[in-house]
C-alpha cells in the first residue's frame, strides 16, 4: 500500500471521534466558545437528546463576516497566535478543532452578528467539502449555532448514541457543571420545547449560593463550609460539604482551574487526604471548589477534551490543596453562642472571579471563612470494631513522654467555666442510657455520643503528641530485604531523608535491594516490605506519600478507641462538662475517628415544631 494523505472531511471525522463523543460533548464545546465570546446570556435548546438537534445561542462578540468560513476549518482560531499564548492559554477553546469536527458529523448552521454590521450572516456545513458562502440573516447581536442530525453521516457512531432519555441526563448534568462555572452568565435550557434551568445572573454572594442550592439543595449550603484560602500565588474558593454531608458515589464534585471544570488525579488526592481522618468508609465528599492561579503554571493542553490539566508544580499545587482544605474542615468546631451570630453576619467571599486574565495575589497564608450551620445529616451507623491494641498501647507508652501520657480511661473531671459567654455544647443535664450526654443549650438541647465524642477528642491529643517529637525508631532485630527494581532503588536513596524522618533506617544493599534495619517502634506487626513498596509508588505517582503516617494514625486511632468511654459506664456531671468542654477546643471533634457524628443538635424551634407549639 501507498502511503497517500486522507481528504480533509476524513481528518475531521477522526478528530470528531476524539471531541465529540456523544450530544453533550457538542454542548460543552459550543457552550465554551460563548464564554471566550463574552457572552452574558447563553440559552440551549435541545430536542430528542441532541440526537435531532442542539441549538446554542449568546449575546457575545460576534464573529465577522469574513471570518465565518475560517470558524469551520481545521486550526484556525482567534485565541492564541503564538508559543507564548499556547503556554499561558486564558480562554477555553485554543484549538480551532471543535466547530469543524462537528460540522463534520452533522448538519451544521452557524449565523452571527458583531456589533458594527448592519446585518447578521449565516453559514452552512453538512460535512462536505463545499465552499462555504454567507448569507445575510436578520439575527441579532451575537451568535447562534444550530447543530442538527448529529452522526447522521456516522452510522456507526450513531447506533452508540443511548436513548433520548440518557443523553439529555449527560447535558443536564454537563450543563448545571457549566453553570457553576461562571456565576456572571445567564445560562438557559430546554428540552423538546419545554423550560428545564433558568439560572440569573449572580452577582451576590446571596444569589450564588442561590445557585448554588438549585442544583445541589439547599440542605448542601445548610451543611457546607465556606472556603476562601490564598497562598503562594493561589487562590482557592468555594463550598466544601461536612463529613457528615458525604455521598455513596463521586457525582457532586466539582473542581474548577481558572475556570475551567477539570477531572485530575493529584486534587483528588488532595481533597481525599484532608477529608482522611472524618470521612466515613465508603463514602465521598461533595464540594464546589475553584482554584485560580497564573495561567503560566498550569497546561491545559494535556487532553482532547481538556478536562484533564497539567500542574507545573505539582507538589506544590497538592500541598496547598490539601493544607487549605485540612484547615477549613479542622476550624468546624462549636463556638460560644455569640459569636455563631457574629460568625454569620461577617461570613463573606469575594466575588468569582470571571475573567481568567492573572493577577497576583498575596502569598501569605489567610486563615478560610467558615460558616458554622452545623446540622449534621444521617449517615449509616457503624460500631467500633472489636482489635486487640494491647502491643500498640504498649508500643505508644514508649513513644509519648511520661511528661505527657495521660489516662485514656477516665476523663478528666472538671468543673464548668464560669465565662460570659455560654459555651456552644452547653451544660450537661443527663447521661442517658449511659451511652449519650443530653446538655442544654440556649438554642435548645444537644446530644452527644460520649464514646466517639471522646474518642476523637483522645486521638487529636494523640497524634499532637506523637508528632511534636521525631518518631522513634526500633532496631529490627533481623533486618528486613526488600527486592525491588533499579528505579525504586534510585529513589529511595534519593529519599533518605525523608525515610529517615519517618523513622526508618533504610539502605540499598545491591543493585535492586534494599535492606531496612530499623523501623519506627509504633508500626509493631506491620508488613515493613510491603509499606516501604506502597510508600515508593506514591512517590513515583504523585511525588509525595502520606502512608506512613496514616499507619501510625490509625494504630493511634485504635489506641484512641479502646482507650475512651465505653458504653454502660455511667459519667458524672463534671465529667460530661470537661467532656463538653474539651469537645469545643478539639479539632475536627464532629466527627469520631471513623467519620461518625458524635453530636447532634435540636433547637427550641425544632422543640416547639415537634409538639405543635406556635400552631
Amino acid at each position: 500500500m501507498r502511503i497517500h494523505a486522507l481528504p480533509p472531511q476524513l481528518i475531521n471525522q477522526i478528530a470528531a471521534g476524539e471531541v465529540v463523543e456523544r450530544p453533550a460533548s457538542v454542548v460543552k464545546e459550543l457552550v465554551e466558545n460563548c464564554f471566550d465570546a463574552g457572552a452574558s446570556q447563553i440559552i440551549v435548546e435541545i430536542e430528542q437528546g441532541g440526537a435531532r438537534l442542539i441549538k446554542v445561542r449568546d449575546n457575545g462578540c460576534g464573529i465577522e463576516k469574513e471570518d465565518l468560513p475560517l470558524a469551520l476549518s481545521r486550526h484556525a482560531t482567534s485565541k492564541i497566535q503564538s508559543l507564548h499564548d499556547l503556554e499561558e492559554v486564558a480562554t477555553m477553546g485554543f484549538r480551532g478543532e471543535a466547530l469543524p469536527s462537528i460540522s463534520s458529523v452533522s448538519r451544521l448552521s452557524l449565523i452571527s452578528r458583531v456589533a458594527e454590521a448592519d446585518c447578521a450572516w449565516r453559514v452552512q456545513a453538512d460535512g462536505s467539502e463545499e465552499e462555504l458562502d454567507p448569507q445575510p440573516d436578520p439575527h441579532p447581536l451575537g451568535t447562534t449555532i444550530e447543530v442538527c442530525d448529529l452522526f447522521y453521516n456516522t452510522p456507526a457512531r450513531r447506533k452508540f448514541l443511548k436513548t433520548d432519555k440518557t443523553e439529555f441526563a449527560h447535558i443536564d448534568t454537563l450543563f448545571k457543571r457549566m453553570a457553576l462555572s461562571r456565576f456572571d452568565i445567564t445560562f438557559e435550557l430546554k428540552h423538546n420545547q419545554r423550560e428545564v434551568f433558568n439560572f440569573k445572573k449572580a452577582e451576590t454572594q446571596a444569589e450564588q449560593e442561590q445557585r448554588v442550592a438549585q442544583i445541589f439543595g439547599s440542605t448542601f449550603l445548610e451543611n457546607s463550609v465556606v472556603v476562601d484560602f490564598n497562598a503562594s500565588g493561589m487562590h482557592l474558593y468555594g463550598w466544601v460539604g461536612l463529613p457528615t454531608f458525604s455521598r455513596s458515589q463521586q457525582d457532586m464534585q466539582y473542581f474548577y482551574v481558572n475556570g475551567r471544570l477539570i477531572k485530575d488525579r493529584l486534587v483528588s488526592h488532595a481533597i481525599k487526604q484532608a477529608y482522611q481522618d472524618v470521612l466515613f468508609h465508603g463514602r465521598h465528599p461533595v464540594y464546589v471548589l475553584y482554584l485560580v492561579l497564573d495561567p503560566g503554571l498550569v497546561d491545559v493542553n494535556a487532553h482532547p477534551q481538556k478536562l484533564e490539566v497539567r500542574f507545573r508544580e505539582g507538589r506544590t499545587v497538592h500541598d496547598f490543596l490539601y493544607k487549605a482544605l485540612h484547615r477549613s474542615l479542622a476550624d468546624v468546631r462549636p463556638k460560644p453562642q455569640e459569636q455563631i451570630a457574629e460568625s454569620e453576619a461577617v461570613t463573606t467571599r469575594p466575588d468569582v472571579q470571571q475573567v481568567v486574565d492573572f493577577q497576583p495575589l498575596p502569598a501569605s497564608d489567610s486563615n478560610p471563612v467558615v460558616r458554622q450551620s452545623y446540622q449534621p445529616s444521617a449517615v449509616p451507623r457503624q460500631s467500633s470494631l472489636p482489635l486487640d491494641v494491647d502491643a500498640q498501647i504498649e508500643a505508644y507508652t514508649r513513644v509519648v513522654a511520661p511528661s505527657k501520657a495521660m489516662d485514656v480511661h477516665e476523663p478528666p473531671i472538671s468543673e464548668p467555666a464560669n465565662t460570659e459567654a455560654a459555651p456552644a455544647l452547653g451544660y450537661a443535664v443527663a447521661h442517658l442510657h449511659d451511652i449519650y450526654i443530653l446538655s442544654e443549650t440556649q438554642n435548645g438541647i444537644i446530644l452527644v455520643d460520649a464514646h466517639a465524642a471522646h474518642e476523637r477528642v483522645t486521638y487529636e491529643q494523640f497524634k499532637s503528641q506523637y508528632q511534636q517529637g521525631s518518631i522513634p525508631s526500633q532496631p529490627l532485630l533481623l533486618p528486613v530485604q526488600i527486592q525491588v527494581s533499579s528505579g525504586e532503588a534510585d529513589l529511595a536513596d534519593d529519599q533518605q531523608a525523608f525515610f529517615m524522618r519517618l523513622g526508618f533506617e533504610l539502605n540499598r544493599m545491591a543493585e535492586e535491594t534494599l535492606v531496612v534495619r530499623a523501623a519506627p517502634a509504633l508500626l509493631t506487626g506491620i508488613d515493613i516490605a510491603l509499606l516501604v513498596k506502597d510508600v515508593l509508588a506514591d512517590i513515583i505517582e504523585h511525588g509525595m506519600s502520606q502512608r506512613i503516617e496514616q499507619r501510625c494514625n490509625e494504630i493511634l486511632s485504635s489506641i484512641a478507641c479502646h482507650g475512651s468511654v465505653r458504653a454502660n459506664r455511667r459519667l458524672t456531671i463534671p465529667e460530661m462538662n470537661a467532656l463538653l468542654r474539651d469537645m469545643e477546643k478539639t479539632e475536627r471533634s464532629g466527627q469520631c475517628n471513623h467519620g461518625r457524628p458524635t453530636w447532634v443538635e435540636l433547637s427550641k424551634k425544632e422543640l416547639d415544631k415537634l409538639f405543635l407549639r406556635g400552631q
